[in-house]
């Protein structure tokens, strides 16, 4: 007589869970998203704050969520913030570690040539000319250039933003025609940006820099104040948005008007910044 067929059940042929990443051995592990957007969000509300230590936390909650997540495109987005906000406070070890991280993960997640590659490769860039490696600044922002300008969803917001920054690498770098040339292109895309002013205006400031370093005060000056004067004009014109972003480019650009002697435009760009600020923590509370 045949013995009874007893059939199987799914504890008989699955691999039990790793106790570590809870999956079964060999399989691939399930990706489990973290929410960009209200990282984003949430990371925007503390920098509006100027709550640099709160932002820190809170990006560093989420990174490891999505490694424990095996959510590479979301570690990338966190990454990419982390390196803007080590390079604000000057944290110049952690913001290369992430900054590493970031590139190596474009690789993984098999993003050359995106947008995505672009705007990670002038992150990097910038941070790489804050702390004086202009060299290599220079070549990410040529492998972000050409990313950018074969991408038609490429937006004019980060156009703009590449030549802006790639334009102060030159400057740093000595290539004063080529700074200006990429001042001009920066210029011109953000004219077609309803609510790119206050873009403008850095850039304004950023070209007074420039020709300072070139031709001395002297031989610069009347050229600087006409920039200057341009910059105000801009960052007073109502279709800038009175927003947290707006109090950072004030906080931004005063003391450049005051190193230029533009005293008085140098206070209320002060006060603009600190009345917002005010006015966002008391939401807050």
């Amino acid at each position: 007589m045949s013995k009874q067929h007893t059939p199987l059940k799914p504890e008989d042929y699955i691999e039990p869970p790793c106790v570590l990443c809870e999956e079964p051995y060999g399989s691939e592990p399930q990706v489990r998203p973290v929410p960009q957007k209200r990282i984003i969000e949430k990371m925007n509300e503390h920098m509006s704050r100027r709550d640099y230590a709160g932002a820190e936390r809170h990006l560093l909650y989420w990174l490891e969520e999505a490694k424990l997540g095996h959510d590479l495109a979301g570690e990338l987005l966190i990454r990419n913030e982390l390196v803007g906000h080590y390079r604000k406070t000057g944290e110049k070890d952690k913001a290369f570690e992430s900054a590493k991280r970031a590139l190596v993960l474009l690789d993984e997640l098999g993003y050359e040539g995106t947008v995505t590659c672009g705007t990670t490769c002038v992150n990097v860039a910038t941070a790489c000319n804050a702390f004086g490696e202009n060299e290599r600044a220079m070549a990410l922002f040529e492998r972000a250039r050409d990313a950018y300008e074969k991408r038609r969803e490429t937006s004019k917001e980060l156009l703009g933003g590449l030549y802006n920054n790639m334009a102060l690498t030159d400057v740093s770098l000595g290539k004063y025609e080529e700074a200006f040339s990429l001042f001009e292109k920066a210029l011109e895309v953000m004219r077609e940006v309803p609510s790119g002013a206050a873009e403008q205006a850095i850039t304004y400031l950023n070209m007074a820099d420039a020709l300072q370093a070139q031709k001395g005060p002297e031989e610069a000056e009347n050229r600087i104040y006409e920039w200057l004067d341009q910059a105000c004009e801009l960052l007073d014109s109502p279709s800038v948005e009175r927003n947290g972003y707006y109090a950072f480019v004030c906080e931004k650009c005063a003391p450049i008007f005051g190193y230029y002697g533009y005293f008085q435009e140098e206070q209320t760009l002060r006060e603009r910044a600190e009345k917002i600020y005010r006015a966002q923590e008391e939401e807050r509370i």
